[in-house]
């Protein structure tokens, strides 16, 4: 039986195309930002509520555009699968790190064929939105 998580994620980039990508403390993998909803968190809020805290940046579900829903492997936890819903933002975070995220990078997508250090929901979702 796989185990699942559900995520909420947000797409930000800057003008050159680029995503924003996090890698949390004590993992290998660029992620989105994002995370697991609180009970009875709608994903745009869990969304809203994960940047502030991940990043600093106040945004609101006004903002947020629907990306999609995606079901890929986990980044970091072996076995288990995401549910994620991902939005996208116009904003450009510039705020450093803030609570586990260890590292922040904006990622070109045309060089992401040559990294294994990317988690499979951001590769799914470039691959939508830069396809």
């Amino acid at each position: 039986m796989t185990d699942y998580l559900t995520v909420s994620a947000v797409v930000f980039r800057d003008d050159a195309g680029r995503f924003l990508t996090v890698r949390k403390r004590g993992t290998s993998r660029f992620m989105l930002p994002g995370g697991k909803p609180e009970v009875g968190e709608s994903p745009a809020a869990t969304a809203v509520r994960e940047i502030a805290e991940e990043i600093g940046t106040a945004i609101v579900e006004s903002e947020l555009e629907l990306v999609g829903e995606f079901d890929e492997p986990a980044a970091n936890e072996a076995g288990t699968r995401l549910h994620a819903t991902v939005f996208a933002h116009p904003g450009r975070p510039d705020g450093p790190p803030l609570a586990e995220i260890q590292d922040l990078e904006w990622i070109e997508p045309s060089a992401m064929s040559g990294r294994d250090d990317l988690a499979p929901l951001l590769r799914a979702v470039v691959a939508r939105l830069a396809g």
